[in-house]
Parts: C-alpha cells; sequence; structure tokens
C-alpha cells in the first residue's frame, strides 16, 4: 500500500512503519483508540491561513489544542486562522481525517509543536484514513524541514 506521503518518505530515505486501523470518524482522539497508542504520541496536522493569503500546516499532539495567537506571532502576522474542509482538503489533496503533512498538494511553511519532540516514536497520518506513520518525530522535523515552536494554548 501506497500513498503520497509514503512516496515522499521513501523518497527522502526516512524510516517509518505503517499502521493500520479501522477507520470510523476522523480526529486524533479515534486514532489514538483503534490504535492503542497513546493520545499524547498521536500527531494532528491542522491547516491555518495566516493573514488570510498564505497558508500553513500546525502538527500538535492529539490532546493539545492549537493556540492561534502564538502561531501567529511565530509566523509574523497579524492572525492565524483555521481552514474549512474542503479548502484544507483542496491544498492538501488529503480527505479530513487523513491528512498528512508529506506530499500535500501544495508545499506549505510547516511548524511542529515542540513538546512532540519528547517522544520517541509517534503516530501522524499517512494521508489516507486508517493509514498511519510510526516514526520519530526528529525524522518528521527533518523530512519537512519544519519550524519547531511553542503553539499549543
Amino acid at each position: 500500500m501506497s500513498t503520497r506521503a509514503i512516496t515522499y518518505l521513501r523518497n527522502k530515505n526516512i524510516p517509518f512503519d505503517v499502521v493500520k486501523y479501522h477507520h470510523q470518524e476522523k480526529g486524533a482522539q479515534f486514532a489514538a483508540r483503534a490504535t492503542g497508542y497513546p493520545i499524547e504520541q498521536t500527531v494532528k496536522t491542522l491547516v491555518v491561513v495566516l493573514d488570510r493569503k498564505r497558508y500553513a500546516l500546525a502538527l500538535l499532539p492529539g490532546h493539545l489544542e492549537l493556540n492561534l495567537k502564538k502561531l501567529a506571532a511565530i509566523a509574523s502576522v497579524k492572525r492565524a486562522a483555521m481552514v474549512d474542509t474542503k479548502t484544507a482538503e483542496r491544498l492538501t489533496g488529503y480527505l479530513v481525517g487523513g491528512i498528512s503533512p508529506f506530499g500535500t498538494q501544495q508545499a506549505m511553511w510547516t511548524v511542529m509543536e515542540e513538546s512532540i519532540l519528547e517522544n520517541t516514536q509517534v503516530l501522524i497520518n499517512a494521508g489516507q484514513r486508517g493509514v498511519m506513520l510510526k516514526m520519530g518525530p526528529g525524522d518528521i522535523a527533518a523530512a519537512l524541514e519544519c519550524k519547531v515552536a511553542s503553539i499549543a494554548g
């Protein structure tokens, strides 16, 4: 099985394991329960708009909420807002509930919540509902060349 995210990681020689589960509802909470993996180590990918003109991805542990003010400050913009489902799916090329930060339709600046790096392994979406990637958070940061900062609130 392969997705654009898996192909992206293979092309960069980034190690990962595929973890499948029966997808019944979207969200990190359900994915964590279905895989038996701690919610604190299940990473969600959120799509945001910065100052109504630039899009970005925010990676957070499943149990934390994104602080849009912190994200805006880190991005040096006045405001950040979540995008709607249709926009998220158009920009990433993935369905909500399966959005991966890897291999998105449109390349986007990405910020990872710094506490993710406290884990040796995390689960992150593979670009398809019911398919996660188990990998090291340092490998995620390297593959995306993302900024690491405190964005949870």
